[in-house]
């Protein structure tokens, strides 16, 4: 059972989490030739919560073949979503995501983040999700992934205008990530 939903405040924002919505994160075997071990979370796993000055201090390959530097976010709410293109919990909250990526343009920036499956199955998830609206970057290595705590997708990483990073590992419905995206905005 999922505990209740829960507020997280640091560094001068709270991000709301509705566990009791969350669904579980995917686990089991990647398909053939995914990278990455296959691991799995709790439901609804409980922000953790950190200051991170540097969080968005990387260069990363877009799903596009260019690249994303995120320290040109710095100062800006951004909205992490670790997915996998094999992911059918990724697959179904994909509109929820890109309709919160859309209403909050300009005022939050929302990047995903795949991993673990092959560039071209990533585009292809892209395409049939209608995230295209997104910036995507390919975490082949999971650098990002370990860097934000994230072990299973999907996930969320919320970072705000000062840097600190409040992650949570699980699916978020739309009203609950468009209320995280309101708590980034209001600091």
């Amino acid at each position: 059972m999922n505990a209740p939903p829960r507020s997280v405040r640091r560094g001068g924002f709270a991000v709301v989490v509705a566990l009791g919505l969350a669904l579980s994160a995917c686990s089991g075997s990647a398909p053939a030739g995914a990278t990455g071990s296959a691991q799995s979370a709790p439901t609804g796993t409980a922000p953790e919560t950190t200051a991170a000055t540097s969080a968005l201090d990387f260069t990363a390959p877009t799903i596009d073949g260019g690249r994303f530097d995120a320290s040109t976010l710095s100062g800006t709410a951004v909205v992490l979503w670790f997915w996998a293109p094999w992911c059918t919990i990724c697959r179904a909250e994909a509109p929820g995501v890109a309709a919160a990526a859309a209403e909050y343009d300009g005022r939050v920036m929302f990047l995903g983040v795949p991993g673990r499956g092959a560039v071209g199955e990533m585009r292809e998830f892209v395409a049939d999700t209608g995230t295209g609206g997104l910036t995507h970057v390919v975490d082949a290595d999971g650098a990002l992934w370990q860097r934000f705590g994230v072990v299973a997708q999907p996930a969320f990483a919320f970072v705000d205008t000062d840097g600190t990073v409040a992650t949570f590992g699980g699916s978020l419905d739309p009203e609950s990530l468009r209320q995280a995206a309101d708590d980034l905005l209001a600091g």
